[in-house]
């Protein structure tokens, strides 16, 4: 695992780019527990030539990674998790939660050493997370903002203007959008992604590696593009319904 994880890093690190060391489903499976866990990140945090950002991607998202950190109590991962960071603090330069467990998140925050950013990854409550409490906030880092992303560009603009009702005015609308994208099975929210730059004229076609494009129902899909009409995703309206019933279409409804 270190072997392998050493050979990724110097790669992306020749290459002068950011290192994001993901989770992986080798080391969940063969982790004996907490300790393996620990020896893995702190012998590469010990190499990175640069901060990096580590993340950790919920079973929720891959149920190849349960147990991450050697607990399936996300509680008690959480604080193998934190030692992790707080030993190699000056190497890395923020986490990525994808958990979508909100008050794990807020717990996280002001346990962090000073200067580690907190990514969010929660894309059913990303509005309140990134806006913060007054002290603390999270970082933006979403899947959700690929296909949001007009929004979410106009929204994050509003905010650092200080124009919250702006922000909220445009985040919002596009929440139950989001959570029905990433809703359960979770990790087939990559179809979604696609149809949605499909509906925008992104690409000429709505197909994936592996058929995934069939993961999600026809009634699934149809829900994304009223929702996705609802919150102004749809940059030509004209386009999208006219894409949207050639989906309808091919899924024997005219």
């Amino acid at each position: 695992m270190i072997n392998a994880y050493e050979e990724q890093v110097s790669f992306v690190e020749a290459q002068d780019a950011r290192v994001i060391l993901m989770a992986s489903r080798a080391l969940a499976a063969c982790a004996r527990g907490p300790e393996d866990y620990a020896t893995v990140y702190d012998r590469i945090l010990s190499q990175t030539k640069e901060p990096v950002i580590i993340h950790w991607l919920g079973e929720v998202f891959d149920p190849q990674l349960a147990g991450y950190w050697g607990a399936d109590d996300l509680t008690c991962a959480s604080e193998v998790f934190l030692d992790v960071i707080q030993r190699n603090a000056a190497k890395i330069d923020g986490i990525k939660l994808s958990l979508l467990q909100p008050q794990l998140e807020l717990a996280l925050r002001p346990r962090l050493p000073a200067g580690v950013h907190l990514y969010t990854g929660d894309d059913f409550n990303y509005p309140t997370m990134i806006e913060g409490d007054g002290e603390r906030y999270s970082d933006a880092l979403l899947g959700a903002f690929d296909a949001i992303a007009p929004a979410a560009a106009a929204a994050l603009r509003a905010l650092d203007a200080g124009d919250l009702e702006t922000y909220h005015a445009i985040f919002d609308p596009t929440l139950p959008f989001s959570r029905l994208l990433f809703g359960a099975p979770t990790r087939f929210y990559k179809a979604g992604v696609v149809f949605m730059a499909y509906l925008n004229g992104h690409q000429r076609h709505f197909r994936m590696v592996g058929g995934i494009e069939g993961a999600r129902s026809i009634v699934h899909l149809s829900r994304l593009f009223m929702l996705a009409d609802a919150a102004g995703l749809l940059a030509d309206p004209e386009l999208s319904t006219e894409r949207m019933r050639s989906v309808l279409v091919l899924a024997g409804i005219d």
